[in-house]
Order: C-alpha cells, then structure tokens, then sequence
C-alpha cells in the first residue's frame, strides 16, 4: 500500500498528538471482548461446538459448548 501511494505522490499523513495505540487499549479495555467459534472432538468422536468469550479488562473467560450445529450461515 506504501508503494502504491508514495508512486501517486501521496506522502504520508502526520504524526497526531492522540493517545498511543496502548493507552486507547488500556481506556477502552472495559469494553473489548475477543471471541472465537471452534468444535472438538471428543474421544468418544462427538463432535462439541464452542463458543468462547475473553474480557479484556478482567482476563474473565466464558465458554459455551453445544452438541448441535449452529445453523449456516445466510
């Protein structure tokens, strides 16, 4: 992308006097939550869909685990 703009005498933008990328993450920290969808096999070769939830600013974790497929997407 660098290329692409400096070849179209784009220079880059200025430095802003905005928080750093870590102090928006620690201000916003209440308020992010990483989650991720994944399935399991179990020994017995069932199959386990979780869901899994982290909240950034406690570290707390939740997770959610079904026998049954979630419905396609649509």
């Amino acid at each position: 992308m660098w290329a692409i703009l400096k070849k179209a005498g784009v220079d880059p933008a200025p430095r802003r006097s905005g928080p750093t990328w870590a102090q928006f993450l620690k201000a916003q920290a209440s308020g992010i939550l990483a989650c991720d969808f994944f399935s399991v096999e179990t020994v017995m070769l069932a199959r386990l869909y979780c869901f899994a939830v982290v909240e950034h600013a406690t570290r707390g974790s939740t997770c959610s685990v079904s026998r049954r497929a979630p419905p396609p997407a649509g």
